[in-house]
């Protein structure tokens, strides 16, 4: 079966770079500090321990399991940090669009938070391989050529968005870097 991901319309792709407008979608997130590779592994598991049963489904006594999706993400929290300076990650995973806010289960470990998204244009790259720190550096510093040639505006961090599971053949694998743009 396929894994879902948040909806979103395409209006323009120019080779590995697409302009999206997406639909509002819910995330759980957590902030964690750290490089990006032990941020990324902390932040993960603990929203992978909140979507495997540490949690509490409404209205009933016990906990539920939450079908995994993509992309999980990894951004800054301070918006004016490259990510290679930056120590202070939030982590988030899409959760699956059956759930609102008020039908999800929520997280027994405070650190994970649930919250909407709301609808959002972003430019994104795609790219495929391992995610080094030299690779999301080149990567984003493309897209944010791309924004500035295009005459938008960047308006929030770069987003670091992995698609497969670690076991995936790196040739495999699909990344992309994602910021979100203004002045369209």
């Amino acid at each position: 079966m396929a894994t879902e991901e948040p909806k979103f319309t395409a209006h323009l792709t120019e080779g590995a770079f697409e302009l999206r407008q997406y639909a509002p979608f819910l995330v759980a997130e957590t902030a964690v500090a750290g490089d990006m590779d032990a941020a990324s592994s902390q932040g993960f598991r603990a929203i992978a321990d909140f979507i495997f049963g540490n949690n509490q489904a409404p209205g009933q006594s016990g906990s539920a399991k939450i079908a995994m999706t993509a992309p999980v993400t990894v951004e800054p929290r301070a918006a004016d940090t490259p990510m290679r300076e930056a120590q202070d990650w939030r982590v988030q995973f899409v959760m699956p669009s059956q759930y609102t806010l008020q039908t999800i289960p929520k997280p027994k470990n405070p650190a994970v938070t649930l919250r909407e998204v709301p609808a959002k244009w972003y430019a994104v790259v795609r790219y495929p391989g391992i995610n080094t720190q030299s690779k999301v550096e080149d990567k984003t510093a493309e897209l944010l050529a791309w924004i500035k040639a295009k005459g938008w505006t960047p308006i929030a961090s770069p987003q670091l968005a992995r698609y497969d599971p670690p076991w995936t053949l790196p040739f495999w694998r699909r990344s992309e870097i994602l910021v979100e743009v203004g002045g369209l």
